[in-house]
């Protein structure tokens, strides 16, 4: 569930919300997520509010998604993965998709620089042969100047969908158990994990999403099976440094167990 910025501990002063700089000024730069994947959702409602066409939004949600790679990147995280274009998007009317797929295409034209400049490495999961030549093409022009950095991972999911991502790469995995590469007696958890798209990853830390919608539609299902869940009412285009400041100051406010108890990690049950 979401917390309210001015509901941290230490930050209010007279009900006044705090700063983004005191909100940077909590963060513990041990406990930092190595891997947050963002549902971006809410583009369309916040173009409808404001009597905007849909495509408005999605312009608008392209610029709060810039400035969250640039955040993410000068905090010191190892990947940030956007949900940017889901299987189960094509299905919407077809000049939506055109404008997303446009918009995609611009992203890459403008922010090959920025990557560039904060280090950044760019990488695709999903069927990205299913989107359009110029998209594709972007997509491998920023994959190809953007190699050989070393900062944080932009991981876009495009024409993505987890159910699909498993069953491929069970498909993967079966091809080379009948090509003698792998025994299908002894796959791991961390074995199978290597046939994901994901592979080269870390699985997500936290999982934040947005527009008040509590669901993971599809998404990473198998790699945030411990990740931490944040649910916001921002829509996407709102959410701004202030809210990604939060939703990691309420992550670092949770005690990760995975299966123990409060008492054997010295901490409440």
């Amino acid at each position: 569930m979401t917390r309210q910025a001015d509901t941290l501990p230490g930050v209010m002063t007279e009900g006044a919300a705090p700063t983004v700089e005191e909100l940077r000024a909590l963060l513990d730069p041990a406990r930092m997520p190595r891997h947050v994947a963002v549902i971006m959702d809410g583009n369309g409602r916040w173009a409808a509010n404001r009597g905007l066409p849909r495509v408005a939004g999605h312009k608008k949600g392209m610029d709060t998604a810039r400035d969250l790679v640039r955040q993410c990147a000068r905090l010191g995280l190892e990947a940030l993965t956007l949900y940017a274009f889901s299987v189960e998007n094509w299905r919407r009317p077809m000049d939506e998709v055109g404008a997303l797929m446009s918009l995609l295409t611009l992203y890459l034209r403008k922010e090959t620089a920025s990557m560039m400049e904060d280090n950044v490495r760019f990488s695709t999961i999903g069927a990205v042969e299913e989107l359009p030549k110029a998209a594709r093409a972007w997509i491998d022009k920023t994959k190809a100047k953007t190699a050989s950095n070393t900062g944080m991972v932009l991981n876009l999911a495009l024409s993505y969908g987890g159910r699909r991502e498993i069953t491929d790469a069970a498909k993967r995995f079966a091809r080379d158990v009948e090509a003698g590469r792998a025994d299908a007696s002894s796959l791991t958890e961390e074995g199978f994990a290597g046939y994901l798209d994901t592979s080269a990853l870390p699985d997500p830390d936290l999982v934040i999403r947005t527009s008040g919608e509590m669901r993971v539609s599809n998404f990473l299902l198998w790699q945030i099976a411990y990740a931490e869940l944040y649910f916001t009412e921002s829509l996407w285009p709102e959410f701004d440094e202030r809210a990604m400041l939060t939703a990691i100051l309420d992550y670092q406010g949770r005690q990760r167990r995975f299966g123990k108890t409060g008492e054997q990690l010295g901490g409440k049950r």
